[in-house]
C-alpha cells in the first residue's frame, strides 16, 4: 500500500503517522505533505527517515490513499489532485461531511459505505465518532 499524508507536521497528521505505525500497517512508500517552511525537514515512520515535501501538481501519482489533516479550504484545493492521481483521499475536515456523493464513514459502524466512494471518503468529527461508537450498539437492538 502508498500512502501520502497532507498536513502531516500538525497534530492530527502526527497522530495518523503514529496509528499507522501502532497498527502495523503495512506501507510500501508513505510520502509526507506540509507546508513550505517544513519542507525537506524529516519525520520518523519504522524506523525510516521521511523528507517532508510541499504539494504540488503530481505529487500523488502512484500513491492508493491520502490522509487529510488540513484545513477545509486545503482539503478542497488538494481533493481534486488526489483523485485525478487515482488515489482515494480520506478526508479528516469538514470539507466534504455534507456532500451527498461523498460517504460519511465510521469503520466499525459503517465501514462498508467506504466502498462506495468515488475519490473521497470524509469521516465526522472526534466528538461526532465517539458518541456513534456509543449508541451503535443501541441502534442495532432499536431504532433511535
Amino acid at each position: 500500500m502508498r500512502v501520502g499524508i497532507v498536513g502531516a507536521t500538525g497534530a492530527v497528521g502526527r497522530q495518523m503517522i503514529e496509528c499507522l505505525e501502532e497498527r502495523k500497517i503495512e506501507i510500501e512508500e508513505l510520502r509526507l505533505f506540509a507546508s513550505p517552511r517544513s519542507k525537506g525537514k524529516k519525520m520518523q515512520f519504522q524506523d525510516k527517515e521521511i523528507e517532508i515535501d510541499v504539494v504540488n501538481e503530481g505529487c500523488f501519482d502512484g500513491l492508493d490513499y491520502v490522509l487529510g489533516a488540513v484545513s477545509n479550504a486545503l482539503s478542497k484545493e488538494y481533493a481534486p489532485l488526489v483523485t485525478k492521481a487515482k488515489a482515494i483521499y480520506i478526508d479528516n475536515s469538514s470539507a466534504f461531511r455534507m456532500d451527498e456523493d461523498v460517504p460519511l464513514v465510521v469503520p466499525e459502524i459503517n465501514g462498508e459505505s467506504a466502498l462506495k466512494n468515488k475519490g473521497i471518503i470524509a469521516n465526522p468529527n472526534c466528538s461526532t465518532i465517539i458518541t456513534l461508537m456509543a449508541l451503535a450498539p443501541f441502534a442495532k437492538l432499536s431504532k433511535i
